[in-house]
């Protein structure tokens, strides 16, 4: 294989985690947006009896980090069995490393800090009375 060949099937391979960390985020936003449309009554209760928009920004923040470690977390283990089963049932050899899986776990955090940023500033925005009707 070239060196222009290789350069191509790289190029290939971050086009794909590209898209799908995109993918990911937009599955996380509309998750998020439905919690918060469900739960507009709450959101509003909270904000009555003395939460602060922070309060509820804060909230919402860490429910998208949990969703966002609950995906992650199944899929790094999944990514490590098959490749730890890789070199028994076929000849390619897969010795797995640290760094990719860091390198996931900075880019998952980007992903939801990016994309749940939305719907969490539109549930801490949420007027009281208005979220109560």
């Amino acid at each position: 294989m070239s060196g222009c060949d290789a350069g191509i099937r790289e190029f290939e391979l971050i086009a794909l985690a590209a898209l799908s960390f995109i993918v990911g985020g937009v599955v996380l936003m509309n998750i998020l947006l439905i919690s918060v449309a469900e739960r507009t009554r709450e959101i509003g209760l909270r904000r009555a009896v003395g939460a602060t928009r922070r309060d509820v920004f804060v909230q919402f923040l860490a429910e998208s980090l949990a969703v966002t470690v609950l995906g992650m977390v199944p899929g790094s283990l999944v990514g490590l069995g098959v490749s730890a089963a890789l070199p028994r049932l076929t000849p390619i050899v897969a010795i797995p490393s640290w760094e990719p899986f860091a390198l996931a776990l900075a880019f998952a955090l980007l992903v939801r800090t990016f994309f749940g940023v939305q719907p969490v500033r539109r549930a801490a925005r949420l007027h009281p009375v208005e979220a109560l009707r």
